[in-house]
């Protein structure tokens, strides 16, 4: 078997940090190792300074915007390196993006098997995106596969209502050779988290949509004495950054705060320090907005983290098939945002604060759930068997209905 020449592209990569950032770089940087030639195709980044890391060769491109809001840079640039590529398999990591819907009218001429990983279709709902989403079908049928990371999610179940019949679900995860390994910081040390404090984390980067306001007002509301809430979230410069700071300084200050020793810290950590949070915390608080299948809840289940999470993306589905948390009280909108029930959340976070038998067993299983099915070590085996199993004129491995 001769090593495949793999064309991933996305939006944007390291060292940009985001869900879908990770799963790309997983992905990639593990079928590099296993033999494969690996190329992500990307936005260019200023604080970008290689064209390979780990293996995996990035190409840059100077593109933003969608098929919905317009582009700028040079999309030409793009269309002309997808059209020259000899590539065995080209994947395209999400929809309502430039590096995907660029590639959409042009799959036809693209060289080698194509796979498509919509990642939710977060704009179904969205007005904007009527006309855009009319079009998807016949898109997704003249994809070799189309793979979803859930089995009961908006973009699968479009695709079923529509009659795209190249499916398969392969799940995201968490890798073991971080979250095997011993913690590379002292988290409470190095952010003067009192020793005797519950410690709960939420990660999750400053877009505005994934809940940070509200897991502060959750936590606020909790009745919580000695405990302290860590957000770890990269500086993008904007969304809810700086409202996240005033927040942060206004509730640390506020006698109810200090009177039941409660803390809220903002920080932006380095991976390594992320991966130590995990590890060293009580409890993980994600009332997320807006999601396809979160990666953090994976990366709880590896750290032995119990959850509490929205019911947004496969959230749900991804607490059925680990029994590693629980589901707190939302309500849906009708552009499909998810938002937490403040006092019933609160009231959650103080049972499962209190219950450490219901913590520890919750924490045993998603984690024996996680080493069973969802190491980003499995992970990238199935999508190498899925593109081992195209290029060689098979069908690939039947659709699993549940991991």
């Amino acid at each position: 078997m001769r090593p495949l020449r793999i064309l991933h592209t996305v939006e944007s990569y390291h060292p940009s940090v985001g869900g879908m950032q990770e799963v790309v770089r997983q992905l990639s940087e593990r079928l590099a190792k296993l033999g494969h030639s690996v190329t992500v195709a990307t936005s260019k980044s200023p604080q970008r300074s290689f064209q390979e890391l780990n293996g995996v060769r990035i190409a840059e491109f100077d593109v933003s915007g969608n098929d919905v809001r317009g582009y700028l840079g040079d999309p030409d640039s793009y269309r002309r390196f997808l059209l020259a590529g000899e590539f065995d398999v080209v994947i395209n990591f999400a929809a309502q993006q430039w590096a995907t819907d660029l590639a959409f009218p042009l799959l036809d001429q693209i060289r080698g098997k194509k796979v498509f990983v919509p990642t939710g279709f977060s704009g179904l709902f969205w007005p904007q995106y009527q006309e855009y989403f009319t079009k998807m079908p016949g898109w997704m049928k003249r994809y070799d596969m189309n793979v979803f990371l859930s089995d009961d999610y908006r973009d699968i179940n479009f695709a079923r209502q529509h009659g795209v019949e190249r499916t398969m679900l392969i799940p995201n995860g968490a890798g073991a050779d971080e979250f095997l390994s011993t913690p590379g910081a002292d988290v409470r040390e190095l952010h003067e988290i009192p020793s005797d404090h519950l410690l709960v984390i939420m990660v999750g980067s400053h877009t505005g949509v994934k809940g940070h306001a509200e897991a502060m007002r959750i936590f606020s509301r909790a009745r919580l004495d000695g405990a302290t809430l860590l957000i770890i979230a990269n500086d993008l410069g904007g969304g809810c950054t700086e409202l996240c700071r005033l927040r942060e300084r206004w509730l640390n200050r506020w006698h109810r705060f200090t009177g039941k020793r409660k803390r809220i810290l903002v920080r932006s950590l380095s991976r390594e320090e992320t991966v130590a949070a995990y590890q060293q915390a009580d409890l993980f608080l994600f009332p997320s907005n807006i999601e396809c299948s979160p990666i953090v809840l994976f990366e709880c289940m590896a750290s032995r983290t119990p959850f509490l999470s929205t019911d947004v993306g496969n959230a749900v589905e991804i607490a059925r098939w680990s029994d590693g948390g629980r589901i707190l009280p939302t309500r849906k909108t009708r552009k499909g945002f998810s938002k937490a029930r403040i006092g019933p959340s609160a009231r959650m976070l103080e049972d499962l604060a209190g219950d450490t038998a219901l913590r520890a067993s919750l924490a045993d299983a998603g984690h024996r759930a996680w080493r069973e099915r969802f190491t980003w070590e499995r992970i990238a085996g199935s999508y190498e068997r899925l593109y081992l199993d195209l290029v060689g004129g098979g069908t690939a491995f039947a659709p699993e209905r549940q991991p």
